[in-house]
C-alpha cells in the first residue's frame, strides 16, 4: 500500500468526521465594509465593542467561543477595537466596551452591555435569527 495514499486517505476521513462540526456563529474583526455587506444583505450581525485590557470583554469572547458550537446561532460577530474605533462608538452611542450590538439587516434587534451570562448573550444574538 502507498504511504502517500494512506496518509491521503486518512486526512480526508479526518476531513469528513469534522465537517458536521462546522461553526455557525463566526468572529471576525470588524470592519466597515463586512458590517455593510451584513446589512445590506439582510443578514443577523452583532458588533461586540472589545477592549484588550478588559476583563468583562475577555469573559465574553470565551462565552461568545464556546456558542460557536450551537448550529443555532447562524451570525457573524464583529469585534471592534473599542479603543480605535471612537467615531463608531460615537455614532451607535456606546459609552462602555464589552457593549454587543445585534442587528437584522441594519435593524437593531438587542444590546447588552457588561452582561456575561451565556444564555442572556445567546438570547442577545438570538434576537436578530
Amino acid at each position: 500500500m502507498n504511504r502517500r495514499w494512506l496518509l491521503g486517505s486518512l486526512f480526508a476521513a479526518t476531513l469528513s468526521t469534522l465537517a458536521p462540526l462546522a461553526q455557525a456563529l463566526e468572529t471576525q474583526p470588524y470592519t466597515a465594509q463586512a458590517l455593510a455587506a451584513a446589512q445590506q444583505a439582510g443578514q443577523p450581525v452583532a458588533l461586540h465593542f472589545h477592549a484588550d485590557w478588559c476583563p468583562t470583554c475577555r469573559q465574553q469572547t470565551t462565552v461568545l467561543n464556546q456558542l460557536k458550537a450551537d448550529p443555532a446561532l447562524k451570525l457573524t460577530v464583529l469585534v471592534v477595537n473599542y479603543d480605535n474605533e471612537k467615531d463608531l462608538r460615537k455614532a451607535l452611542q456606546v459609552r462602555t466596551q464589552s457593549t454587543v450590538i445585534v442587528y437584522k439587516g441594519a435593524t437593531e434587534k438587542a444590546r447588552i452591555a457588561g452582561e456575561t451570562a451565556p444564555d442572556k448573550i445567546r438570547a442577545a444574538l438570538q434576537a436578530a435569527l
